[in-house]
């Protein structure tokens, strides 16, 4: 029997091996893209409305016409009328009005009955998020004899061809970022609003932004947002009205960083500036660090900004071949990425302005428009995969691999020849350069039975 621990690790985390292929990851991977397939076909059918047409016909003839000069006589009893006449209404007598006035007093002396409680209409934002799976990877000895034809480790078999990387992956929590009609100017007006993955409830109060209306994005929602204003984005759904998730994943990227590089600097938030000590462990600093005590007081305080402003593409690679994988993707999945931001900074007015000169705020004025580029250090949170032929899918869907750089530390079975310090990452890096060694050997032994 599973201990409590071992039920809870089973739950979080899935199998690593299945000896069952009907319900391998492969295998539902597979049947997820043929029905994203039918679906598409089907949706094509339906928009050429080849339905109309099925009814229509050519009309008689020009020599049917003499045998429509007869008039045609209808044959019909009354009976068929009989339907349309309306029936009479019976008049409620003084006794059942009575009998119900009764019954009505007797229900208020009773008490009135308990009001059913129903339950809230879920979000129509909920579970909206591609959540990716836990790529399900195996380093079991026997799985890569040589001699075996059909290697079963885990990694897609097209990963070189049909594949999309993403990374790094930054840390954050997952959302979506939605705009909406504003009668305002765009990034002064609050149009957008940010929706948790699971029940797409609000997670701040719509903000502006310099995002279109009608706009849908899977967005990360940065650890540190409080400090630099960054939401990482990952996919688009919609852009101005115009659905996007059903092209294909490259396209879609590529899409998401033409369309966030056209949009305007995103202007400060307004109204007025609150600032605080920074926290000892902040992951911000600037290009020329200097130690705490050494820096005056206004520069030692910290601007929070009180919405995400930069909305920041996170980097894909198409290039998913083993080599590429090797020395490009995984050390990037591992690596901190580095994003220069402009912050807002508490700067002293010119000395010839003086306090009880200022006009209308004009102190306050000039102090909140001094900004400063500094540079935001996020970390990676792993690396994402995706099916370079799938749309964008609702929900936990195979088409999306998930491989975090942290250990997990909830599964009760380690695989053979794994430690409890490996991370998903460090397995996958060493899949990939198995398969490497044993592409090279067939290449190899190809070579060699040709000169034979």
């Amino acid at each position: 029997m599973f201990t409590k621990t071992d039920r809870k690790a089973l739950f979080k985390s899935p199998p690593t091996v299945f000896t069952d292929k009907l319900i391998s990851q492969e295998a539902r991977r597979s049947k997820a893209l043929e029905e994203q397939k039918r679906r598409r076909a089907q949706k094509f059918e339906s928009s050429r409305q080849l339905d109309a047409f099925a009814d229509l016909n050519l009309g008689n003839s020009d020599d049917d016409g003499d045998l429509e000069d007869d008039p045609e006589i209808i044959r019909e009893g009354v009976s068929g009328f009989v339907q349309m006449v309306s029936q009479p209404v019976e008049t409620p007598s003084l006794s059942s009005d009575a009998h119900n006035h009764e019954t009505v007093q007797a229900g208020k002396r009773r008490g009135k009955p308990r009001r059913k409680r129903v339950k809230a209409k879920p979000s129509k934002w909920a579970d909206k998020c591609m959540y990716a799976e836990l790529l399900e990877m195996n380093e079991e000895a026997h799985l890569w004899d040589n001699q075996s034809g059909d290697v079963i480790d885990g990694l897609p078999r097209d990963l070189e061809a049909a594949w999309v990387a993403v990374a790094p992956v930054p840390t954050g929590k997952r959302c979506l970022a939605v705009t909406h009609q504003s009668a305002g100017i765009v990034g002064i007006s609050p149009n957008t609003t940010l929706r948790s993955r699971v029940l797409g409830k609000m997670l701040l109060p719509r903000f502006p932004s310099s995002l279109p209306p009608l706009t849908v994005l899977d967005c990360i929602l940065d650890f540190n947002w409080r400090d630099n204003g960054i939401i990482h984005v990952l996919d688009v759904l919609k852009w101005k009205g115009q659905d996007v998730g059903d092209c294909e994943t490259p396209f879609r990227f590529w899409w998401r960083d033409t369309r966030l590089a056209e949009l305007p600097k995103p202007p400060l938030p307004s109204g007025k500036f609150s600032f605080t000590a920074p926290h000892a462990t902040a992951d911000i600093s600037s290009q020329n660090a200097e130690p705490l005590s050494n820096m005056p007081t206004s520069e030692r305080e910290r601007y929070r900004f009180p919405y995400p402003t930069s909305f920041v593409p996170i980097p894909y690679h198409t290039d998913t071949t083993l080599t590429s994988l090797s020395s490009l993707v995984i050390p990037m999945a591992r690596s901190t990425r580095e994003i220069s931001v402009d912050i807002p900074v508490l700067v002293s007015p010119p000395e010839f302005i003086s306090h009880d000169m200022a006009v209308d705020g004009t102190h306050d004025s000039v102090a909140s428009r001094s900004t400063t580029s500094v540079i935001a250090r996020v970390d990676s949170d792993g690396l994402l995969l995706y099916v370079s032929h799938a749309s964008y899918e609702e929900g936990t869907s195979p088409l999306s691999c998930w491989i975090p750089n942290k250990a997990i530390t909830e599964l009760p079975e380690l695989p053979s020849g794994s430690t409890g310090h490996d991370s998903p990452l460090d397995v996958f890096q060493r899949l990939v350069q198995r398969r490497t060694v044993r592409n090279r050997q067939l290449v190899v032994g190809l070579q060699d039975s040709m000169d034979i």
